[in-house]
């Protein structure tokens, strides 16, 4: 006799595979609405796809890196929202400064006033960088990533004012943000005529066992190698990534003037994303930039594995550190989930265009199918176990089949079937196709696991909307950030404090000099009292820039090694070629000359530049013997008696000693700092006019402080011949 306990299991079990029919039921419907909708999104573009590959582009060629160069440099601002970022912001400008292949262009880092150890690090920054500024928020962090960039665009404002130029471009960047080397210069091609870029962005996946970074690099090589691509086609309107964003200077005083010179919605936690829309409502251009560059010493970013493609190698992107944690990447994914689907359908709405309504609906849609992703996989599961049990267990109890004679769930189930064999199939398409053959075929079981993060990501962000009872009062849940190969950021001791450590000077010397000094450089200041040479001041200098230095004799430089560096280069920056090293040019200069200016002429020479410090006034004089041969002024008859006596090193350190660029002098009264001087040598071509004549124009300073300026400078230059005419 059968105990009464199974008869109340074998009913348990009748009613638990009667509910599962009806829940596969409404799952298997909702999964084919949303799959058709993907379905949609894959005909589109693949039809597109092979429409250009027929026609267009066997009648155009495709444009490469060449292009890009075309088009003068315009100045352009980099904005990176920075709470505690320490060790990032340094990293980030040092591989910038590094590699992108791009000099008119400024970063500015928006810091907090209650994190001083990220302002003490982007002060360090600062100080090796004259392109980086750090901008101090007026309110306490965390605030909004949206507060931090008006922040920001209000500091650029002003150093617009102070540098007399406008930015022709508002770059959005992540201080992790890995950026490709054409960047700006296809931003700089695309402005102003078009109002949004957005380049594509790749995480990086550093594991792949790791299956959390592996699902970002899924999604977003999906999304960013399709579906933006196909909304860009089909409406004109992208989203922004919040990275590798640029904004048109039309787009920014456009969102200035709409929110009375507040440009991003400060409580919105996608402020980005809002903004698309925005400019979009204005009317104004947005493009979706796939740009693939051949030459593979410009595309550095992309993966070579194998499987890769030639183009996707290439392209101009954005590498990004993603969370590997479950529970950090469901912090990250609720803020997005809550900013697009919960404030978005709040503050946006809906549009009057069909199209544009059905991707705010594909942009929303993850309400319902986060849910149906993870509900749909455990049904599955289930749906599996049970045909396993019947038949593992042949004797035991039968049940009717949970699909039961219903035609119509059958025909669901196959169509989905066939529906998420084509998801998968696509997903991992795109994935390979820029990651390689390996993570292209990791993505399939990677897609469970997505379904897993972006269901409790939902979840999350549904708890916060409805704890605080309104989707704009969420706070803004920052994702912590880390960069690749971090190196540390210099901490300068000043140049005096080195000079009394290396027993050059006294204390009591230190003090007088940095009391009655009038403006001049403590370092210069000691040279003219006569406490210290040049030597050591060259010394000093280098080793505080950690850079070596060379007792240079401005004229015994070889004359071939003058014809390899252009007198528009040598005279804009102030250098002297002196040697060639392993195919490297070493140039000399007087100071430290930033990463950016040594980028710049890397590439126009077409070979590495290696610096070097060199005493004072040897570089000026080498300039005026080498490059200024046709000037006629007293001076150059004065240059050429003192090259006469060139094998007398004391003269020439006591006739350099007194020698001072202009600029240097400049600087010196206060009149202009070396972040606006590094910004008007850019584009200042001394071939054509002189740099007193460039920074008036520009109306940087005056004419009457340029004439101050060349007082003091010829006042210094008449003490060192004079020491020259004692010795004829």
């Amino acid at each position: 006799m059968t105990p009464d306990y199974v008869y109340l299991l074998i009913e348990a079990v009748s009613y638990y595979l009667y509910a599962l029919k009806w829940v596969t039921l409404v799952l298997a419907s909702l999964m084919l609405v949303l799959g058709l909708d993907d379905l949609f999104i894959d005909l589109v573009y693949w039809g597109r796809t092979t429409w250009r590959n027929l026609g267009l582009f066997r009648r155009v060629e495709r444009a490469d890196e060449s292009l890009l160069y075309s088009v003068p440099e315009k100045p352009l601002a980099i904005m990176v929202p920075a709470w505690r970022e320490v060790g990032v912001v340094g990293a980030m400008a040092h591989l910038a400064a590094s590699t992108l292949d791009y000099e008119n262009y400024q970063i500015f880092v928006g810091t907090y006033p209650n994190d001083p150890e990220t302002q003490a690090d982007v002060d360090a920054v600062c100080m090796r960088y004259p392109n980086v500024h750090k901008v101090v928020c007026a309110r306490p962090g965390p605030t909004s990533k949206a507060d931090c960039l008006n922040n920001i665009i209000d500091a650029i404002l002003r150093f617009e004012n102070q540098a007399k130029l406008n930015f022709a471009g508002f770059i959005l960047h992540d201080a992790e943000d890995v950026i490709s080397p054409l960047e700006l210069r296809l931003f700089n091609y695309l402005l102003p005529r078009k109002d949004l870029i957005q380049v594509p962005v790749y995480p990086y996946v550093k594991r792949w066992w790791n299956f959390t970074t592996g699902h970002y690099a899924d999604e977003f090589a999906e999304l960013h190698g399709k579906d933006v691509v196909v909304r860009e086609a089909l409406v004109g309107q992208v989203p922004s990534a919040g990275v590798g964003t640029c904004f048109s200077r039309r787009a920014v005083v456009a969102l200035l003037e709409d929110g009375d010179g507040i440009a991003f919605d400060v409580q919105s936690l996608t402020e980005d994303y809002d903004i698309g829309f925005r400019l979009k409502n204005k009317g104004m251009t947005e493009i979706f930039a796939r740009f693939s560059v051949r030459d593979e010493r410009l595309s550095p970013l992309g993966e070579r594995n194998i499987g890769v493609s030639k183009r996707s190698a290439g392209v101009i992107c954005v590498r990004e550190h993603f969370p590997e944690t479950m529970e950090t990447a469901i912090r990250q994914k609720a803020r997005w989930i809550t900013g697009i689907v919960y404030q978005g359908t709040r503050t946006l709405g809906w549009s009057s265009h069909p199209f544009l309504n059905y991707f705010l609906w594909r942009d929303r849609r993850g309400a319902i199918s986060n849910a149906v992703g993870l509900l749909g996989s455990l049904v599955f599961v289930q749906l599996l176990l049970v045909w396993s049990v019947s038949l593992m267990l042949p004797d035991a109890w039968h049940f009717p089949s949970v699909l039961g004679d219903s035609a119509a769930l059958h025909v669901l189930l196959v169509v989905n079937g066939v529906l998420l064999l084509n998801r998968l199939i696509q997903r991992c398409y795109f994935a390979g196709s820029f990651y390689g053959v390996m993570q292209g075929a990791l993505a399939a079981p990677r897609t469970l696991w997505s379904n897993w993060v972006n269901f409790f990501a939902n979840l999350r962000a549904l708890k916060q909307v409805l704890a605080m009872g309104d989707s704009r009062r969420v706070a803004w849940d920052k994702t912590l950030h880390e960069f690749p190969a971090l190196v540390d950021s210099p901490r300068r001791e000043p140049i005096g404090r080195r000079l009394l450590s290396a027993g050059a000077i006294t204390a009591e010397q230190l003090e007088e000099a940095l009391i009655s000094t009038r403006h001049r450089r403590i370092g210069r200041e000691l040279l003219a009292r006569g406490w210290i040479d040049s030597l050591q001041l060259a010394q000093a200098l280098a080793a505080q820039a950690d850079l070596e230095w060379i007792p240079l004799n401005p004229f015994t430089i070889d004359a071939q090694l003058i014809e390899q560096l252009p007198a528009r280069l040598a005279l804009r920056y102030s250098v002297l070629p002196i040697a060639e090293l392993d195919g490297k040019l070493v140039i000399a200069s007087e100071r430290e000359l930033s990463q950016v200016s040594l980028g710049a002429m890397s590439r126009q020479l077409g070979r590495k530049i290696i610096c070097k410090i060199a005493p004072q006034g040897r570089v000026t004089v080498g300039l005026r013997y080498w490059y200024l041969r046709h000037t006629t002024d007293s001076s150059r008859e004065l240059i050429e008696q003192l090259a006469e006596r060139r094998n007398d090193p004391e003269l020439i350190e006591q006739v350099c000693r007194h020698q001072v660029l202009l600029g240097d002098v400049i600087q010196e009264v206060g009149m202009l700092s070396s972040t606006l001087m590094a910004q008007a040598l850019i584009d200042f071509e001394p071939e054509e006019e002189s740099l007193g004549a460039s920074l008036v124009r520009r109306g940087l300073v005056s004419e009457a402080v340029i004439q101050s300026a060349l007082k003091e400078q010829r006042a210094e230059q008449r003490a060192g011949f004079e020491l020259l005419m004692e010795h004829a």
